[in-house]
């Protein structure tokens, strides 16, 4: 069997479907395949026994504010979609062997808490944040939506964002610096600078000189100016709204549809081929795997120029994350903040969130801590011991320091890597350190 579309994408992560939904918004025929029974690849729910589980983002911010510069929310403008959220502050508590910290989205209330813990800190941070904040006013006048990866993206901002260019011209150095280099200008204090190191982490995965400064303008910028909020029924609610937007436009998403090959012809892609040999057609095709699995199975060695396929194999990936999904009782947990971040003293850190879910007869918070960990070869039932092993600090170090009476509480307990069933790999990212290297480009040698 042989269709015809304009574009295919390959995956129905929030990155395949915003791809998609918005191809389709303008015109094209798309067709999503997605390996899974269900859409929205690591941002997606689930259930046992009872218990609803997020395993998507735990930080959002402006999704239902329409004067929020989040990129997410203005595709959902567009495609005529919305969601309902909860706004809640603070965002959460960061837990440091001094003490706790609560992360107000208000710059003033953050930093009288930091104050707190160092006066002169509190001080050095204001100066970093209004350095971070200034940036981030010369970004926000050119929408993230407006950004592309071809050669029109100059004539775009020429055109139509001059006068916001010539804005931020002061800014040009920290565009393309770290937030390292900024605070380093700014914050001597060691206490605010393991703070600042946390913060990009959590964000990015890298600490302060690994991480872009526009990336970390842009969380303190909305944090401050929008809203933090919570989608209501998690991230599986901001999935369904992208399928229905997709839907709305004439996409269409195609579950248990496993990609074995994108298909190359005389240097062009021509289409994919499905698991059980069915052929789609179509001249583009935009994969949402990672880089690795795109270039290592769905394309074959010879598809590709070996330099490019070398390089781009060659990007660092993240760290492995440890997810420890719990379901537990809720009496008495009315005062526990969403987030909770606890760092040990040789620097390791426990992040552990509260959903909004519910379970039959009853409505508790879920709690669904993460423990960074480094990635382990180790399989089987090595493996399995392996990870009740590297779980323990969030029980031990992590869940016990906020939540009373923690074990008592437990009703279910999983543990493992974020991986969805039928997936190829592990989940991973580009791990790329500011000004040591880039991300390959979204554009390959395939493409017409």
């Amino acid at each position: 069997m042989v269709s015809k579309n304009d574009v295919i994408v390959i995956g129905s992560g929030i990155g395949g479907l915003v791809a998609g939904a918005m191809l389709a918004y303008y015109g094209k025929k798309v067709v999503i395949c997605e390996s899974h029974t269900i859409p929205g690849g690591a941002a997606h729910c689930f259930s046992r026994q009872g218990f609803h589980f997020d395993s998507g983002p735990s930080f959002y911010c402006g999704l239902a504010d329409q004067y929020s510069l989040n990129p997410l929310q203005k595709v959902l403008k567009i495609l005529g979609e919305s969601i309902e959220t909860v706004v809640y502050d603070p965002l959460g508590h960061y837990h440091f062997p001094e003490g706790s910290l609560p992360v107000y989205g208000d710059e003033t209330s953050y930093l009288e808490a930091v104050a707190k813990f160092t006066t002169q800190g509190a001080k050095e941070l204001e100066l970093f944040q209004d350095h971070l904040l200034r940036l981030y006013a010369g970004l926000k006048e050119v929408p993230p939506i407006a950004l592309r990866a071809d050669f029109w993206l100059i004539p775009i901002l020429l055109g139509k964002y001059g006068l916001s260019l010539l804005k931020m011209l002061p800014s040009l150095g920290d565009i393309g610096g770290s937030v390292g280099q900024i605070m380093d200008k700014w914050v001597k204090d060691p206490w605010v600078r393991r703070l600042i190191d946390l913060e990009c982490f959590l964000l990015s995965g890298l600490k302060a000189d690994g991480t872009v400064a526009p990336e970390v303008a842009f969380m303190f910028g909305e944090r401050s100016n929008s809203v933090i909020e919570y989608p209501i029924g998690g991230s599986a609610a901001i999935v369904d709204a992208l399928v229905r937007g997709l839907e709305r436009w004439g996409g269409q998403l195609r579950l248990n549809s496993h990609v074995e090959q994108i298909l190359i012809e005389s240097g062009k892609v021509v289409g994919v081929r499905l698991r059980g040999d069915e052929i789609i057609n179509a001249p583009i095709v935009i994969s949402n795997a990672t880089i690795w699995d795109t270039y290592t199975k769905l394309l074959k060695p010879e598809d590709l120029p070996a330099s490019f396929r070398e390089s781009a194999l060659a990007t660092p990936a993240v760290e492995s994350f440890m997810h420890l999904h719990l379901g537990i009782r809720a009496d008495g947990l009315d005062a526990c903040s969403a987030n909770r971040v606890v760092q040990r003293r040789h620097g390791r850190a426990c992040r552990c969130r509260r959903r909004w879910g519910r379970q039959r007869r009853r409505h508790p918070w879920l709690l669904h801590p993460g423990c960074s960990c480094p990635s382990s070869p180790v399989v089987g039932g090595q493996h399995r011991c392996n990870r009740q092993r590297r779980s323990r600090p969030c029980f031990n170090c992590a869940l016990h320091r906020f939540l009373p009476l923690g074990h008592s509480r437990r009703c279910r307990r999983l543990i493992g890597r974020r991986r969805l069933p039928g997936s190829r790999t592990w989940e991973r990212g580009g791990r790329v350190v500011q000004r040591r290297g880039l991300l390959p480009p979204s554009l390959g040698p395939c493409h017409r």
